[in-house]
This record gives structure tokens, sequence and C-alpha cells, in this order.
């Protein structure tokens, strides 16, 4: 009978067990102190979104009477109404319904949040698997244009659209969120896709296929965890910007939800009790939005970051 000898131990492998850990007690798991603090910055984080959602089902009255976490003393006896979501909807105390500025915002979203993604593809792909002069002094300035504020260029654009007649249209907020958001995206897509498999680049190319073919049927494709991340991180930058919109949009039939949003509360405070219902309308959106695309949000973010 033979009988298999562990190296080094000299001990039969029968008599070798293996230790299982408890659930929770590996390398790579949370001591309770750090469970605790992570739950209680998650609580502190939800309390103002659950104050935002109990009062907009509450009067005026009560909103300026108590606060909102007296209607969970006393939930049946305290007034629930859905006027508020009516009003905001339907009513244009912000100089536009607030149903229309949420159209608006979507409008303004979408396209700021897709074009950048395709042209920052292109650009990431050439920064990485093309090959010509200037090209790492290139992306080490748009590297640097990360640091640079956005608002030193509002006074430049504001001029130059005006000149060319752009003020208050959708394609001016578009040209200005593109711009903005364009390092970004170059800086997370080229990221990424260096550390892809030159082995499928080099293969793509000895079966002749043309930097196009390769870039939007091989790199596209196995880009999608940091083209979700940067979507992500653009369209709530979009959707919950205020300061690019009222500058290039304004006030009027293009605005957009979060400008209406900051017009409801009137200079005496009239409208005051519409705002918790117009800001939870305004924020269903984007939760919806990371919740659909959160799978591939750390993938996104990590992939690339460590080399092995």
């Amino acid at each position: 009978m033979t009988t298999t000898v562990q190296p080094g131990t000299g001990a039969p492998a029968e008599s070798q067990k293996l230790r299982q850990s408890k659930a929770g007690s590996g390398p790579g798991s949370a001591s309770w102190p750090v469970r605790i603090g992570l739950v209680f910055l998650c609580v502190a984080w939800m309390i103002p979104a659950l104050g935002m959602l109990v009062n907009s089902f509450r009067p005026r009255d009560d909103q300026f009477s108590s606060g909102w976490w007296t209607a969970f003393f006393n939930p049946f006896g305290s007034t629930w109404t859905l006027q508020n979501y009516q009003q905001v909807l339907t009513t244009d105390a912000a100089g536009i319904p607030m149903s229309q500025a949420f159209i608006n915002s979507f409008i303004v979203a979408l396209p700021a949040t897709v074009i950048p993604i395709l042209i920052a593809a292109f650009a990431a792909y050439a920064f990485t698997f093309m090959q010509w002069p200037g090209r790492d002094l290139m992306f080490v300035v748009v590297v640097g244009l990360l640091v640079v504020p956005n608002q030193v260029a509002f006074v430049p654009l504001v001029k130059l659209y005006g000149a060319l007649g752009l003020n208050g249209t959708f394609f001016a907020v578009w040209l200005a969120h593109i711009g903005f958001g364009m390092p970004l995206a170059i800086y997370i897509l080229r990221t990424y896709m260096s550390g892809l498999p030159n082995a499928v680049i080099e293969s793509a190319k000895i079966d002749g296929a043309s930097h196009f073919t390769t870039f939007w049927r091989l790199i596209m494709p196995m880009s999608t965890p940091a083209l979700a991340s940067f979507a992500i991180f653009q369209f709530l930058w979009v959707w919950n910007d205020l300061l690019v919109a009222l500058i290039f949009l304004g006030r009027g039939d293009n605005t957009v939800a979060t400008v209406a949003l900051q017009g409801l509360q009137g200079q005496t405070g009239q409208g005051k009790e519409l705002i918790p219902a117009a800001g939870f309308i305004t924020i269903i959106v984007p939760i919806l939005v990371f919740l659909a695309l959160q799978r591939y949000f750390i993938r996104g973010m990590t992939s690339g970051a460590v080399k092995g």
C-alpha cells in the first residue's frame, strides 16, 4: 500500500485537514468597528433624503410648524397629501412646469453624456494603441486640463456663444458639458484600455482588421465597464448641474429641472413647501441610473489601476 506524504512534514496526506475560517473572518473582511462605522455613515447619509421624502407628502402648515420626524410619532393622525407633487408637475411656479423642465433635463443630459463617451473612446484608443509623434505629450496636456477649474472658461464661452447666437440654446450647454467632461473621459478610458491584452490587438492586425474595426468590434465591447463608469459620472454631473445650465440656458422654455427647482422658492418664501417634492422628483433619475450601472462601476474604476 502506498502512502502519500506531504513534503517537509513526514505525515500522511489523510491526516492533513483543511482549516476553514469562519464567514466574515478572512483577510479581506472588515472588523466589527468598521462595519458599525459604515452603517452609521450610511444612515447619516440617508437621513436628509428620508426627511425630504416625508416632507414632500406633508402640507405647508405641517412642514413649517413641526419637523419631519414628528410624523413618525403619530403617522395615522398626521395629514398626508399628494397636492405638492400635483402642483410641482402642473403649475409654472418656477416659470415652467416641472414636467417640462424634467424633459429638458433629459434633452441636455443624454447628448452631453453619449457624445463625450464616443469622442473620448476614439481618443483613448489612439493614445493607447496607435503610434504618432507627440502622443505622450498630448496625453499629459489632456490630463493637465483636469486641474483647470471650469469656471475660468465661463466668461470667454459666454462671449463666444453670444457672438455666434448660441446663448440660451441646448447646443450651447451641450458644447460646454462635452468640453468640460472630455479630459476625465479620456483619462478613464485610456487607463482602462492600457490594461487590455495586446494579443487581441495583434490578432486583429494579423487578420487584416482596420483600426476602426478593431476599435468598434473589439475594444468597445471589452471597455464596457469603463464606459459605464464614466457614463455614471457624466450623467450625474450634467443632471445635477445648476451653474452651467443657469449661465448658458437661463430661464425660459429651455429651463432644466435644477434651475426650475431653484426658482420654486420666491423672494418672500412662497413655494417653499414644493421644494421637497420637486427635489425628490429630480433625484429619482440619478438613483435609477446608478442602480442600473453600478455593477460596472467598481470594475471600471479599478481595472488598470493595478498591474500584474
